[in-house]
């Protein structure tokens, strides 16, 4: 034992492909003093019996981001590392039964071609000629995607360890962890064969990763947010006709997904695999008397091919050779699944110097780019593109294992599901409630979940529409439509109200604390009495976060944030802390109500307001409405007159009833939205986010390059401005159709991407399509006409002048 590791500057955690991958790129990044500990031999995990496609098509841009460098990577690491392996790109085909689904195909195509990648809208015909076992009579279409194909699970770790070891890394197999101390900042990891010691820990542990996330928990940890889900597929035995077809053709078939019924299927040697993701599904070891055994290395459950009876079936129909062979071999094994079927890749919350990389669901296909984001976490503490989708502080305190289990049972379920804009997911809800959630669902509120907290989307009444099915479409308009028309017009012309539970709120008090913010944000801080946004750039400019700052002392603050940034917000603002600083959190001890509309002043006189209306905007003061104390904030994401109502969870009943019995009509987040695209406002990880810097998103005035503070970022924001942007942003208005523009529509001019959007919605004030995003900067001039790729159509953009489009003198919200 006398070589064993007793220092590292990193310790992994986990010998299968994401593991194996964060190893090879920290090593060939020059961090060679580096740790692997594998419990049993490599690959003996998920990763093992995992079936090895390599997809790049993603609904999400982080994530094709992720699987565009995987698959990049595997097509040269074999010739990289020195070690052969199997690697076969064969191209893929998605079929589409509905135009919903060819719609979908339209616009991953085109990120796709925004990100390099060449995906092909296919007619049924053109299908049959690339797979001629396929029946295409009820078909749509489909997409092609030449880069698509499959590799050995086990050869391609080996290839990174290979590749990892040789760069100067070690990989401890047969060397589970048996616990872990710090001391200090430092890391004290514990096996039977020694302990290490190191500056980071990194959980990838597959399935395995919520119970090593327990050994955390001492240090700040939380329960992993995952379950474990049975997945079966099964090889058939040789075909005769598939191999003649081979031998001549020399080469395999397409990899065939069936995403509307929901299988794969590809063939492997001169058989079939066949995949499916069945709607009844099962979850493993979620009961204390199944518990999760102590070691399940290269085991599998028990066959259960009931279950994809009608998958088989189906398949069997499309394929009809798939019906002329036995079944060769059936894999059912453990796969992790996070509540959104999306891995947990960066930071790890709550815990200083760790991270996390695990609940893969498709980690060979994403495994390649997982390590990459994850060094990237490790060494420079940020990521080249924005990660968010993945990054594990997006769950917070709501994901008990009810949530988990009942969102990985959907979630698989609907694997290769359509995520339309005005849906919301079923499973899984009602984790956190507003004080008066029972009357917003009596309002008719349709409700969707921030964070875990119940909000409504839009207020239906008596014979709307309110079916799951309705939703079901990228159709701007449904039963919704009217009724967020109505709530609009009501802000517009008279008062609304918005019950907003869920912000996420930090109080930050003690001597320095306005100096200390001031090095953290890129502009100036309020005066007493009176709010300001601030941006917190990472160290290249970019956007980190936005927060509303309220200032009530000179050194006591409320920062106010998005309900979805509450862990990651907090971790931002505690990482730098120093000492005599405090800070609460106190996101779930108070609710906001906003009231807004060019009558709301007239409505709060009329209620016998204790607070001085006339303070200008962007004012804060303490108040009494209702005879209930309560703080008003003098601001409005709507666009409106109108203040936001901060107030502790037992006054929000008092204070909803009096402001409704005063004559406010309850509006929700859809008419929000399109009223905050309307002034232009941003919105946190659409618009704003670490793809894009301060200069880039266009908040110039919220930078104040002369203050005497440094903050971070500042030197590049600086050099970005003395060199002259490349792209800027910019709102436009759109000839849109039946559509609006969702993010990440490519923007084209003259045959070539240009930009793309970032958000888009109809204005109901202005009767117009909106949509925010960035474009090349040459063309950021009001009047230039581009077009947004919307769904596979052209649709003719026009560059707007850099202010509100609704009410551009603030005139409004200022009266």
């Amino acid at each position: 034992m006398s070589d064993f590791p007793t220092t590292a500057r990193v310790v992994i955690i986990g010998g299968g492909v994401v593991g194996t991958s964060t190893l090879y790129h920290l090593a060939k990044a020059g961090w060679k003093d580096c740790v692997l500990l594998e419990k049993n031999e490599l690959t003996a995990g998920s990763t093992w019996h995992a079936a090895g496609n390599v997809p790049n098509f993603a609904g999400s841009w982080a994530v094709m981001n992720m699987q565009r460098d995987s698959a990049a990577m595997y097509r040269t690491l074999g010739d990289d590392v020195g070690y052969p392996m199997n690697y076969h790109v064969t191209g893929s085909i998605r079929l589409a039964h509905s135009k919903e689904r060819m719609m979908e195909f339209e616009r991953v195509a085109s990120m796709g071609q925004y990100q390099g990648l060449e995906m092909n809208i296919c007619t049924p015909e053109e299908l049959k000629e690339m797979h001629p076992f396929m029946e295409t009579h009820d078909l749509e279409g489909g997409l092609w995607d030449p880069l698509d194909g499959d590799i050995d699970p086990a050869q391609l770790t080996q290839a990174l360890a290979k590749g990892a070891r040789d760069a100067g890394a070690r990989i401890e197999r047969f060397c589970p962890i048996t616990g872990l101390e710090q001391d200090g900042d430092e890391w004290i990891v514990k096996t039977d064969k020694g302990d290490i010691r190191c500056e980071y820990v990194v959980n990838c542990a597959g399935y395995y990763a919520q119970r090593v996330g327990e050994m955390f928990k001492p240090f700040g940890g939380r329960t992993v947010p995952m379950v474990v889900m049975s997945h079966q597929y099964f090889l058939t035995e040789p075909i005769a006709e598939l191999e003649a077809w081979t031998k001549e053709k020399g080469h395999k078939v397409p990899l065939l997904r069936d995403v509307d019924t929901s299988y794969y299927l590809r063939q492997d040697k001169n058989g079939l695999n066949l995949g499916p993701y069945e709607r009844n599904c099962k979850a493993a070891w979620v009961t204390p008397d199944d518990p999760m055994p102590e070691d399940f290395s290269f085991q599998l459950y028990p066959d259960d091919l009931e279950r994809l009876e009608y998958y088989i079936e189906d398949a069997m129909a499309r394929v009809p050779i798939l019906g002329t062979a036995g079944v060769g071999r059936n894999i059912n094994g453990p796969i992790p699944y996070a509540p959104d079927g999306l891995p947990m890749v960066g930071p790890m919350p709550g815990v200083k110097n760790a991270f996390e990389g695990h609940s893969f669901t498709f980690g060979i296909a994403q495994g390649g780019g997982a390590g990459k984001v994850l060094s990237e976490w490790i060494m420079h503490g940020e990521t080249e593109l924005d990660m968010w989708a993945v990054d594990p502080r997006r769950y917070t305190d709501y994901t008990d294992h009810d949530h988990c289990l009942a969102k990985a049972l959907e979630t698989y379920g609907h694997e290769y599901a359509m995520h339309f804009p005005h849906h919301a997911w079923p499973a899984g809800r009602d984790k956190k409630l507003s004080p008066i959630h029972d009357k917003i669902l009596a309002a008719g509120g349709q409700m969707a979940a921030f964070n875990g907290w119940e909000r409504a989307n839009w207020f239906a009444q008596e014979g709307d529409d309110t079916s799951e099915a309705a939703t079901q479409t990228w159709d701007r308009n449904g039963p919704w439509a009217i009724r967020v028309k109505e709530e609009v017009e009501a802000v517009r012309d008279s008062v609304g109200v918005l019950d907003l539970p869920g912000f996420s709120r930090f109080n930050l008090s003690g001597e320095g604390a306005a100096e200390w913010l001031r090095t953290r944000i890129a502009g100036a801080l309020p005066k007493v009495g009176r709010m300001n946004l601030a941006y917190f750039p990472d160290s290249r400019g970019r956007i980190l976060t936005e927060m509303s700052i309220m200032r009530h002392d000179d050194d006591f603050f409320t920062l106010i944030t998005a309900a979805l940034a509450q862990w990651h917000d907090l971790e931002l603002l505690k990482k730098n802390l120093p000492d005599g600083l405090t800070l609460t959190d106190h996101s779930t001890e108070y609710s906001t109500l906003i009231v807004t509309g060019p009558k709301s002043r007239e409505m709060f006189e009329t209620m016998g307001i204790e607070a001085d209306l006339n303070a200008s905007w962007l004012s804060t003061q303490p108040a009494k409405v209702a005879g209930r104390d309560c703080a008003l904030a003098r601001v409005s994401f709507a666009g409106e007159l109108g203040w936001e109502i901060h107030a502790a969870n037992a006054d929000i009943p008092a204070l909803y009833d009096a402001v409704i019995g005063a004559g406010a009509k309850p509006f929700g987040m859809f008419a929000l939205n399109s009223m905050r695209i309307e002034k232009g406002y941003r919105a946190w990880k659409g618009d704003l986010s670490t793809d894009y810097s301060l200069l880039e998103a266009g908040l110039d005035r919220f930078i104040k390059f002369d203050k005497p503070q440094d903050f971070p970022g500042k030197a590049a924001l600086q050099a970005e401005k003395q060199a002259g942007l490349k792209k800027r942003f910019v709102t436009m208005t759109v000839d849109a159709g039946d559509q609006d523009a969702p993010y990440m529509s490519t923007v084209w001019h003259q045959g070539e991407v240009v930009g793309e959007t970032t958000s888009g919605d109809w204005g109901y004030r202005i009767n117009k399509s909106v949509a925010l995003g960035t474009i090349r900067a040459d063309l950021a001039v009001p009047g230039t006409e581009v077009q947004i790729n919307i769904f596979g159509k052209l649709c003719k953009a026009t560059v707007q002048p850099d202010q509100p489009l609704w009410d551009p003198e603030n005139k409004r919200i200022r009266a």
